[in-house]
């Protein structure tokens, strides 16, 4: 019998009754062996390529119902056509959130196999386009949507090639980095010089843990940027704020912690092109495909998709179960994680948080109190910190700024569930725009703030290295 049935099968049935608070207590979950809770009530215990999409155990009653709906919505291929499910386009970067968070994971980019987006499907990235000054080019949006429906020019299309370069350890074991170069063609305004052009791509995120990064205790985080000054590594977090609904927020999600929400509904209108209460207009508004869509057929002066159906969406979200540790009495494990500490790895990599005690709100006024008075290990500080312009002449900055963060500023990123990326999603393409091909690559891409970090995992003999790679896949 495979781990994850021998989880399910002793893991105690344990629901919480829609409406009642307090009917799950951490003290009540049964811990499998080898396994450590990642998420306090949320975590589950499995190993399959159902990790990152399963609910919590707490839901039950009408959040059941509610988190398949919104299950649905998120994995469902939307259509050109105006009924339910409907509203695609008329340009998209996916069709479906499924279609690039596959499983609620990341889906595998086409940068590497397919040099970009193809002339058919999608690349599974976001491709953000601005002139060399900061401005955006006019008939065109932050991002390039390099799909259409039919009848419709996509905005652009983009590829990508790759520099590499081999490197060293001290004990002459090699490695290799690889920098992409993007261009963007088939521009349906015809062309743009690359001179006045800057271009950078974001991959998909793991949906791991949204609930309890929208439950933050936001005190403990501006507490850790307060804290978060280490002179002798070179390490100073800070907090990102940005302005959402209207009002100045602590940034906790994405890339560059630009996000104060789950950006459910910004992700419906930018990346599929489907209106909703927050974003009533096309993406294409004022551009000349909506000419096209409306000789089509297609009408403009309804909504998409409801808020009722968001909100489950974000339910989803938020509901999904967190991964626990899984082997953790393994000694090469137990090694990696002693090894990941003496890394230093820890400072931004912060192991332990806690969530608000009301837990959180969803985008409609729904609540989930029971995200809320948990001990989490999410592994990340939800800071802004700098990772360096050196590594192959560029290192991670993009040179695009979000809210407060620089081009060279990045959110720590949370490692909880990060081992399970190959099992869940068949690859291990980390970072932003998924340049490093496996956990090696990716701390060697580490820079600015991450440099003292990277040069002590360097320096360590190749069984402790080995090692802390085996810590990270255990999480």
């Amino acid at each position: 019998m495979n781990r994850s049935l021998i989880a399910l099968a002793i893991f105690p049935v344990l629901l919480l009754s829609c409406g009642e608070e307090d009917g799950l207590d951490v003290l009540d979950v049964e811990v499998p062996a080898g396994y450590e809770m990642s998420a306090g009530i949320s975590s589950i215990f499995m190993n399959s390529s159902k990790s990152y999409d399963s609910p919590a155990d707490w839901v039950s009653g009408t959040y059941a119902t509610r988190f398949n709906r919104g299950d649905k919505l998120y994995d469902d291929m939307r259509t050109s056509s105006n009924g339910y499910g409907g509203g695609l386009g008329p340009v998209y970067a996916g069709y479906s959130c499924g279609s690039c968070h596959s499983n609620a994971g990341r889906t595998k980019p086409a940068g590497w196999a397919d040099h970009g987006s193809g002339p058919y499907g999608f690349s599974s990235a976001l491709v953000y386009v601005t002139r060399k000054n900061g401005a955006f080019f006019q008939g065109y949006g932050r991002v390039i949507h390099d799909q259409a429906i039919y009848g419709v020019e996509p905005e652009g299309k983009f590829s990508v090639d790759w520099d590499y370069q081999t490197f060293s350890f001290p004990d002459g074991e090699t490695y290799e980095l690889a920098r992409p170069n993007y261009r963007i063609t088939d521009w349906y305004l015809g062309e743009i010089s690359p001179d006045d052009l800057f271009c950078t791509v974001r991959i998909p995120l793991r949906h791991v843990g949204m609930g309890q990064i929208m439950s933050l205790d936001q005190n403990e985080i501006e507490a850790l940027a307060r804290k978060s000054n280490y002179p002798e590594y070179g390490i100073s977090g800070r907090c990102n704020y940005v302005t959402e609904r209207g009002k100045l927020c602590l940034g906790v999600s994405g890339n560059k912690a630009q996000h104060a929400d789950l950006t459910v509904e910004l992700g419906f209108s930018s990346d599929m092109g489907v209106t909703n209460s927050r974003y009533p207009e096309e993406i294409c508004q004022g551009q000349h495909q909506m000419t096209q869509g409306s000789m089509m057929g297609l009408l403009y002066d309804q909504l998409d998709v409801s808020t009722e159906d968001m909100e489950n969406v974000d339910l989803y979200m938020q509901c999904l179960g967190v991964p626990a540790r899984r082997d953790v009495n393994d000694p090469k494990v137990r090694l990696g994680e002693q090894k990941f500490y003496e890394a230093k790895c820890h400072l931004c990599h912060v192991a332990t948080l806690h969530t608000r005690s009301t837990g959180s709100t969803l985008l409609n006024g729904t609540r989930l109190p029971w995200l809320g008075r948990q001990t989490i290990h999410p592994y990340s500080d939800f800071l802004l910190h700098d990772m360096g312009s050196e590594i192959m002449g560029v290192g991670l900055n993009d040179n695009y700024p979000s809210g407060l963060a620089m081009g060279n500023e990045w959110r720590t990123t949370p490692l909880w569930g990060i081992g399970l990326q190959e099992k869940v999603n068949g690859h291990t393409y980390f970072l932003h725009d998924g340049r490093a091909r496996n956990f090696t690559e990716a701390i060697m891409w580490h820079g600015g703030e991450g440099e003292a970090s990277k040069n002590l995992f360097k320096n360590m003999k190749k069984s402790d290295r080995d090692a802390l790679i085996r810590f990270l896949e255990s999480l």
